[in-house]
Parts: C-alpha cells; sequence; structure tokens
C-alpha cells in the first residue's frame, strides 16, 4: 500500500472539472497516463480511475501509477467501484454506483477519506446516499451521452434542489459534459463536472480540458452570484 495519499482529503477539493478515465487495452494505458498527466497540468484537480475491464491486480497497478500523477500535482485521485482498489493505493476515496457495494460499509471501511454515490435522477438516492455517509452526490446523465446512451435523464433543476438540500454534500453532474454545456451544469449548482470524453477523444487534449476548467469556471461565477443577489 502507498503512503502518499492526501492525510484528510475534504469534500471542497471535489470541485471542477472532474475526469473519468476510460476502460482500455493495456497496450492503451500509457495514452490514459499521458492524457491524465495533461489534463493535470491544464487544471484538473479531480481524477477518477474507472476501468471495468481490468482485474484486480491490473487496475491496481494502473491506479497506483495514476495516484502518484494526481499527487503529484495537488490533486485527488478517486476510485470507481473498488474500496479493496481504493485501500490498497492509499487513494482519497472511492465512488460507487448502483452494483458497487454497500455505501455504509465503505465509510466504514475509508475514514477520513470521501465516498461519492452516483444518485442518476433520483433525489431519494441521495438522501439514502447521505444518511449512509456519503460525501459527494453525482447525478446524470445530464445530456446525451456517448459513454451510457442509454442512461436516465437528469435535469439540470435537479443540482439547484440537491445543492440547496443538502449544503454539506458536494454535488456532482456527469454524462455527456462537453464544453459547450459545462458552464450550465456550474451555473445550475453543480460543485463538480464529470467528463471523459470531451478530454481523451481530443485532438488535444490539454487544450481541450484546459478549455473545461475555463468554461466550468465561468458558470461557477454566474452560480455565485445569483446566490449573492437573491
Amino acid at each position: 500500500m502507498t503512503d502518499n495519499a492526501c492525510p484528510h482529503p475534504e469534500p471542497s477539493q471535489l470541485a471542477g472539472v472532474y475526469l473519468l478515465t476510460p476502460n482500455c487495452e493495456f497496450g492503451a494505458f500509457d495514452e490514459v497516463l499521458s492524457v491524465v498527466e495533461q489534463a493535470l497540468h491544464a487544471g484538473v484537480r479531480v481524477v477518477q480511475y474507472r476501468d471495468k475491464a481490468a482485474g484486480t491486480t491490473q487496475r491496481i497497478d494502473r491506479a497506483g501509477r495514476i495516484v502518484a500523477l494526481a499527487h503529484a500535482a495537488g490533486a485527488l485521485l478517486i476510485v470507481n467501484d473498488s474500496v479493496e482498489v481504493a485501500l490498497s493505493i492509499a487513494a482519497d476515496g472511492v465512488h460507487l454506483g448502483r452494483d458497487d457495494g454497500d455505501v455504509l460499509v465503505a465509510r466504514n471501511r475509508l475514514p477520513g477519506r470521501l465516498v461519492g454515490v452516483s444518485c442518476y435522477n433520483d433525489l431519494a438516492n441521495a438522501h439514502r446516499a447521505i444518511a449512509a455517509g456519503a460525501d459527494a452526490i453525482a447525478f446524470g446523465s445530464m445530456f446525451a451521452s456517448v459513454t451510457k446512451p442509454a442512461a436516465v435523464h437528469a435535469p439540470l433543476a435537479l443540482l439547484t434542489e440537491a445543492r440547496s438540500a443538502w449544503p454539506r454534500q458536494r454535488v456532482i453532474a456527469i454524462g455527456g459534459i462537453n464544453r459547450d454545456n459545462i458552464a450550465t451544469v456550474a451555473e445550475a449548482g453543480a460543485h463538480a463536472a464529470a467528463v471523459l470524453d470531451a478530454v481523451f477523444s481530443a485532438e488535444r487534449p490539454a487544450q481541450a480540458a484546459r478549455e473545461l476548467v475555463e468554461q466550468f469556471d465561468k458558470g461557477r461565477r454566474r452560480n455565485e452570484e445569483q446566490r449573492t443577489t437573491v
């Protein structure tokens, strides 16, 4: 187990552009690392290692390589769907979907780390996740998604409502988010916006990541202006 995780990552660090990694064949992982490094240099401060196709040993190795990059850049590394992998590499937290395990168990096994939960388009899911100890609640798909084309749709208003209902938790938007719409989810109240294809499918990943960061910040500022004038 590595010992280079942030001692106590704060929920407030789950902010801005939240980069998800793609499934990949072994030979393509160096390219994934390259894109992650470019995105970190462009200002991304949260990376979620997500690779459904790899086995546990391979995932531990890959996640360990990404966590080193993330921490060197002062960023967080969240592991998708596996408490075991998160523990093995001393990640900053874990993110759980509908079939990825019990939230309360993850909370108890990862004291001092962050636990995020996919809530899809249902505030009741968020309520249950928070009661079990979730630090972050993710809603989506906000827009049509290439990665998950059959995903349920979540309206922008859900982000606003969730942020108002649970001010201590972080609200994450996911699904079909790109340069053209990322500002809208930030303006609606998302603390962070999860992206994958918007960076990994771009011809110039560093430039794409930088533009996403800039557009998210524009939407965040509009949200702050709205909240201070109400």
